[in-house]
C-alpha cells in the first residue's frame, strides 16, 4: 500500500498468510485433500489398508510389490502434503511392522525415492512428523462439523482420538496465534490498549488449549497408546531400537537418522514462547531448536520472525502498567499450567503405562513381550521426556514479571 507522498508504508508485522498460517485454522492445513490423483492409486490403496496390513504382517510384502511412481504429477501444496502423509504412514508401518525386535535397515527404493522427493519439495524431513500426523491428517466427516482422520494406523479408536484431540488443541490455539501480529503491531505503535486486548486473547487461547487436552482421557486408552500406537511415532535418531538409522535406498548409501513425531514439533508453543520471551535452559532449548526442522519451513520462519521482533517483555516492564503486567503474567502462568497438564498426561500414558507393561512382562508365562521398551524413559522425538518437560515448564514459570 502506497502512502500519499509516494513512500511505502511498512507492512503489518507478521501477516499470517505470508507464513501459510490460516486465520481460521492456524497451523492446521486448511481443508486437506483426501485423495491423490489417479496415477497414485497404488499408494492410496496401501495407505487405506494400513492397520490390517500391519497387524497381518503383510505390509512389507505389499510395499515390495508397489510400482515406483514418479512424483512429477503432484501439483500444489495440498497434493504434496497428502503425498507426504501417505508415504510417511506407509514408511512408519514398514519400519515398525514387526515391533522393535524386527526393524529394517533399508527403506526400499520404490518408497524411499518418491518420499525423499516429496519431502524435499515441502522442506520436511522424510519421516512422520506432527505436520503430517495432525496438521494434514483431518477431514470433515459430515456437514455437522464432526471430524475424522484421513489415514490411520493400528490403535483403532484410541489412535483416532489421539490425533483428533491433538488437532483440537491446535484449533483452540488459533485466537492466540491471531493475537501475535496484533500484539507486535501494538508494541511498535506503543498502543497499550490494543496490546492488552491481544494478551487477553492469547491467555484465553492457552486456557482453551488446556481444556481441549483434557479430552485425551475420554478418547485414548493408555495401554493401547503405550503398547500399540507409540512405536509408530518413533523415529530412528536417539532410539536404541534403530541405533544405526535407516538407509533410504536410491537416495543415499549412508543411513540417515530422524527424530520421531513429538508435540515439540508443534509450532504453537514455539511461537508463544518467543512472543513472551521465555528462555529455556541450554539442553532443552537445543532440542526445541532441532524440532523446528520438522515444521513446514513457512511456520519455522513465522517463529523466527517473532524471535527477531521488538520485545514484548521489555515493553511491559517499561510501561509500569499493572493491567499489562497482569495480562502478561496470565499468559505465562497459563502456558506453565498447560505444560504441567501435559506432564500429567505423559505420566499417565507413558510412565504408568510403561510400569504396567514391565510388570506384565515379568509375570510367569507372560506373552506380553510385544510392548516396546526402547523408549521407556524417552519421548518419541528422542528427548529424556520428564527432565525435558519439567525443565521447560519451570523455565516458563520463571518468565513471570514480579510486581
Amino acid at each position: 500500500m502506497e502512502a500519499s507522498d509516494g513512500t511505502e508504508e511498512p507492512p503489518l508485522p507478521l501477516a499470517l498468510p505470508r507464513f501459510q498460517v490460516s486465520e481460521e485454522f492456524g497451523f492446521l492445513l486448511p481443508n486437506p485433500l483426501t485423495e491423490l490423483p489417479a496415477p497414485y492409486g497404488p499408494w492410496m490403496d496401501i495407505a487405506h489398508q494400513l492397520p490390517q496390513l500391519i497387524t497381518s504382517h503383510q505390509l512389507r510384502s505389499r510395499v515390495h510389490q508397489m510400482p515406483q511412481l514418479s512424483t512429477q504429477h503432484l501439483r500444489g501444496r495440498e497434493e504434496l502434503h497428502l503425498a507426504h502423509l501417505v508415504l510417511s504412514f506407509i514408511t512408519m508401518g514398514y519400519v515398525w511392522q514387526e515391533g522393535e525386535e524386527g526393524t529394517v535397515q533399508v527403506l526400499p527404493r520404490n518408497l524411499a525415492v518418491p518420499y525423499w522427493e516429496v519431502s524435499q519439495a515441502l522442506g520436511l524431513p522424510p519421516i512422520l512428523s506432527h505436520a503430517d500426523f495432525v496438521l494434514a491428517n483431518w477431514r470433515r466427516k459430515d456437514p455437522n462439523g464432526n471430524l475424522d482422520t484421513i489415514l490411520t494406523l493400528p490403535g483403532g479408536e484410541s489412535l483416532r482420538g489421539f490425533i483428533l484431540v491433538t488437532l483440537l488443541v491446535e484449533k483452540a490455539a488459533v485466537p492466540g496465534i491471531k493475537a501475535i501480529p496484533r500484539a507486535l503491531g501494538a508494541i511498535l505503535q506503543r498502543d497499550e490498549e490494543t496490546l492488552l486486548r491481544a494478551l487477553q486473547e492469547l491467555a484465553g487461547a492457552i486456557e482453551a488449549m488446556s481444556e481441549a487436552l483434557r479430552r485425551m482421557h475420554d478418547h485414548v486408552d493408555p495401554e493401547v497408546f503405550y503398547s500399540v500406537i507409540r512405536i509408530f511415532l518413533s523415529g530412528w535418531k536417539d532410539n536404541p531400537a534403530m541405533a544405526q538409522g535407516l538407509i533410504y535406498q536410491g537416495v543415499s548409501p549412508e543411513p540417515m537418522a530422524f527424530s520421531g513425531g513429538s508435540a515439540a514439533q508443534s509450532t504453537v508453543l514455539h511461537a508463544f514462547d518467543e512472543l513472551l520471551g521465555i528462555c529455556h535452559h541450554q539442553d532443552s532449548a537445543a532440542f526445541l531448536l532441532r524440532m523446528r526442522e520438522y515444521m513446514p519451513p513457512a511456520h519455522r520462519a513465522f517463529v523466527e520472525e517473532i524471535r527477531g521482533a521488538a520485545s514484548l517483555r521489555q515493553l511491559v516492564l517499561r510501561s509500569g502498567d499493572a493491567r499489562l503486567r497482569a495480562a502478561f503474567n496470565r499468559c505465562v502462568s497459563s502456558l506453565a499450567d498447560f505444560r504441567s497438564y501435559h506432564i500429567a498426561i505423559v505420566t499417565k500414558y507413558i510412565a504408568v503405562a510403561a510400569a504396567k507393561a514391565k510388570a506384565r512382562r515379568a509375570e510367569p508365562g507372560s506373552s506380553a513381550g510385544k510392548a516396546p521398551s526402547a523408549l521407556e524413559d524417552k519421548g518419541t522425538g528422542g528427548s529424556h521426556i520428564f527432565s525435558f518437560l519439567k525443565s521447560i515448564r519451570d523455565t516458563t514459570r520463571e518468565g513471570m514479571i514480579s510486581a
